[in-house]
């Protein structure tokens, strides 16, 4: 058996949070039916959790159309009330049942009939700290929004192959219908150009601002917008243009109307466009979640890449982790050279401190051993512990290292390490113990809140009893 690595293992909060959105168009009974469905999917899938583990899982589910629950999905606060849909569940307590809430959300994603126009769905189960609850996030950048838009899907779909990633979603969503006007030939041949025409409809829609002027210390603007009984759906087919002829000509003899559904948000970063994918994997084993992020990074993405000629970047807690180890490892080299300057003053020498500080490797030896014993993967708290660990360990080896300088003034000096060994011995295993032993009922705690942080225990009790044993 390995010792495995895994960045954060989340601290699980017993509830569940899903959303889904109906393609644009959806009336309020289609968006009605698809909620009933999910309820009765979660209340079968309750049922069945009570058949397999003699106990229902659900506490509370409250459903409801209109709205979005937690989080939400992309645009939802842009999209019609009509075409929400949300549902919150609250589960039994973590330590009350063998299984996760990542678990219960994946099965249910699978549960239900999906109706035929959803357009977006997601369940997550809702974690602690970092990264909040999307340990899967993809940047894909540098095209069209309609690109984007298929590189993101092509992605989602990829991802979905997995079984143990849920709650796969973008942030780029078709959440408004759009007018395309595009100019005939006979609107060419009359002189309109379609920035012209572009800048005259945007004036007659959104209003034109003819002055301002000042009023006491503020100032004031007078705009000229049509009325609002003016702004119905035959605008179009009642607008007249002034030609550059000086006639005037209906707008819709001059344009040909595309109506589609477009994107009321585009995200850009540094004026390229940027659409983020998030997904979910929860309580999966360590290992499984390195050769997740591996085959996304490695196989994945790059043939994306090729097919779409968009640019890829992962990011939320793969970058995260990165950023964390490289801070981590400047850390522990100021962390060694404070710690060797102090030494080097104190004993007045440049070798010296070299043989106290050779007992910190072995804390990291003890640490991983730890790990082993206990079969729990090594996360960022195993390296906080570790920095921990290196400040702590030393204290054995410069309390056996001075007592030892002491001796050797008087006497030899294989005689004063024999002396030194043995006056040191009693104060070294009970200044040892005293902090292994408090530390010990976070060791043996059993609560899944406590999980998260068993990487550190384990890194200090190990650490040090290595240490201890060494000096």
């Amino acid at each position: 058996r390995d010792v495995s690595w895994r960045f954060f293992t989340p601290p699980e909060i017993s509830s569940i949070s899903g959303n889904f959105a109906m393609i644009s168009g959806t009336t309020r009974e289609e968006t009605n039916a698809m909620m009933r469905e999910v309820q009765r999917a979660t209340e079968a899938l309750g049922a069945d959790y009570k058949e397999r583990y003699g106990q229902n899982p659900l506490m509370f589910v409250m459903a409801s159309t209109g709205s979005s629950v937690g989080s939400g999905l992309s645009g939802s606060d842009v999209r019609s009330p009509d075409v929400l849909g949300g549902i919150s569940i609250e589960m039994i307590d973590a330590d009350a049942r063998p299984y996760s809430s990542t678990q219960f959300a994946r099965e249910l994603e699978e549960a239900f009939n999906r109706h035929p126009r959803v357009e977006a769905l997601s369940f997550r189960s809702l974690f602690g700290g970092p990264g909040d609850d999307d340990e899967l996030e993809i940047e894909l950048y540098g095209a069209s929004s309609e690109v984007l838009k298929a590189a993101s899907e092509a992605v989602q779909a990829e991802m979905t192959r997995f079984p143990d990633v849920s709650g796969v979603t973008d942030n780029l969503s078709y959440d408004m219908e759009e007018l395309v006007l595009t100019l005939t030939p006979q609107g060419e041949a009359l002189g309109f150009g379609i920035d012209q025409l572009g800048q005259v409809v945007q004036h007659r829609l959104a209003g034109l601002e003819a002055a301002t002027y000042p009023d006491g210390p503020r100032s004031a603007s007078i705009r000229v917008e049509l009325p609002e009984e003016e702004e119905t759906a035959d605008f179009i087919d009642r607008t007249q243009l002034r030609a550059p002829s000086g006639a005037y000509v209906p707008l819709a003899d001059i344009v040909e109307v595309d109506r589609r559904v477009g994107f009321s948000t585009v995200r850009r970063e540094n004026g390229a466009r940027v659409v983020d994918i998030n997904g979910q994997m929860g309580d999966v084993d360590s290992d499984r979640a390195v050769d997740i992020i591996n085959t996304i990074e490695d196989r994945i993405l790059p043939q994306i890449a090729t097919d779409y000629q968009v640019e890829t970047r992962v990011t939320g807690l793969v970058l995260q982790e990165r950023d964390f180890l490289r801070d981590a490892q400047i850390s522990f080299m100021l962390i060694i050279i404070g710690i060797y300057a102090v030494l080097a003053w104190v004993f007045a020498s440049w070798s010296r401190p070299l043989v106290v500080m050779a007992v910190i490797p072995f804390g990291l030896t003890g640490a991983i051993f730890g790990h082993y014993v206990w079969d729990v993967p090594m996360s960022l708290f195993s390296i906080i512990g570790l920095l921990g660990v290196t400040g702590i360990i030393i204290n054995d080896s410069i309390v056996l290292v001075s007592t030892v300088d002491e001796h050797a003034q008087r006497r030899g000096i294989k005689e004063a390490i024999v002396e030194g060994a043995a006056d040191r011995l009693r104060p070294v295993i009970l200044t040892t113990l005293t902090t292994v032993l408090g530390l010990t009922p976070l060791l043996f705690e059993g609560s899944q809140a406590a999980e998260f942080l068993k990487p550190s225990v384990i890194t200090l009790v190990y650490g040090l009893g290595f240490g201890m044993v060494l000096v």
